[in-house]
């Protein structure tokens, strides 16, 4: 059984073989009061377990940190108040349905899933088809939407970190705005935020992005300039955040969430910035990542990205030949699940994973 832990919402539903087999189940969160925020998950998944052909084996769900997460205690929460002083959330559920409960935070789920049934397997299969030796096995992702989250997929393993605290990227630096935290730039009120700014206008009367996405390509009227910087400068921002995780995990990158649905606004700016060049002190140029960054949505870029540069060179002293791909690159490209999906699948997985641990 899983949930969709929102601010406002909490959305219930069970999943067998990486679907779902349930109706989902929406309830208020009634996030500043504690007995009845806990009582509307209890009943979530009371609905849920009766709507179950057999009885689940685990409850695995997203929960906003900070948090405890192996050991299943939520710490204090911004936006659900009633967390505090650390709640023992994960207990509690065990308890209730006697069944092992495993919680994580959205981003790494997504990124989980995406890497178990989506983006990973997908561009394998497609380096594959093209007939490249060249295999990923570990996905970053990131999520742009009321935040800017993350994780990170290693080898088949979500990693979590020691403090249940891996993967903060909202707390990098902000590119443009260094005093604060590229959630500030990275996320629905920066672009909103920017409009605003470069449309001369109050930030309250911003429209939605979704808006601003149809006045950038001209779908819907307003300030076509201001509305192509706010997705551009988010990209840049997003850009550089992505670029340092880059450079320290070495993988494919995912991008989902609500603003990914813009990605032909953003996707390049963001990939640029992956590209871009540091100076050292004697002014020569050196590149921010050892190996190029492809946005693979654009079907130029992915043509280059699967092709590599495969060749056959031989072994010294030998007349042995081996293939070998110079072309060192990470990979760039959207959620091919979709966010929720991701993060249900993930949820699942990483649920059995913990099963079969437990094995």
């Amino acid at each position: 059984m899983t949930l969709d832990a929102g601010g406002t919402s909490f959305r219930f539903s069970a999943m067998r073989g990486n679907k779902r087999i349930t109706e989902t189940i929406t309830t208020p969160s009634n996030g500043d009061d504690l007995k009845k925020c806990l009582g509307n998950i209890v009943s979530g998944f009371t609905q849920i377990k009766k709507q179950c052909p057999k009885p689940p084996v685990a409850i695995s769900f997203a929960f906003p940190g900070p948090a405890d997460y192996p050991a299943g205690i939520i710490g204090d929460l911004p936006n659900l108040p009633a967390f505090r002083g650390g709640i023992a959330l994960g207990p509690l559920l065990q308890q209730k349905f006697r069944v092992p409960v495993t919680i994580n935070n959205d981003g790494g789920l997504f990124v989980y899933g995406e890497a178990i049934a989506g983006f990973l397997p997908h561009i394998n299969a497609l380096l594959k088809k093209a007939g490249s030796p060249k295999r990923y096995k570990n996905l970053f992702g990131v999520t742009l939407g009321t935040g800017f989250g993350a994780g990170f997929a290693c080898n088949g393993e979500l990693f979590t970190g020691d403090n249940s605290n891996a993967s903060q990227i909202w707390l990098t630096r902000h590119k443009l705005s260094p005093q604060t935290n590229a959630e500030e730039g990275a996320c629905i009120r920066a672009v909103r935020r920017t409009y605003a700014v470069e449309a001369k206008m109050g930030h309250n009367e911003a429209p939605d992005p979704r808006i601003i996405e149809q006045i950038a390509v001209g779908e819907a009227t307003g300030n076509r300039a201001a509305a192509i910087e706010a997705y551009r400068r988010m990209g840049e921002v997003a850009g550089e955040s992505i670029g340092n995780a880059s450079a320290l995990l070495d993988s494919l990158v995912v991008i989902g969430g609500g603003l990914s649905k813009g990605w032909k606004l953003f996707l390049p700016s963001l990939v640029q910035e992956m590209n871009n060049t540091y100076v050292a002190p004697d002014g020569h140029k050196f590149r921010r990542l050892p190996g190029i960054a492809f946005n693979l949505e654009d079907p130029t870029q992915l043509k280059k990205f699967l092709k590599g540069e495969s060749r056959s060179i031989t072994i010294p002293g030998t007349k042995r030949k081996i293939k070998y791909d110079a072309s060192q690159r990470i990979g760039v490209g959207i959620s091919r699940l979709g966010t929720s999906e991701a993060i249900a699948i993930g949820a699942y997985a990483f649920a059995l994973r913990h099963l079969d641990l437990k094995k």
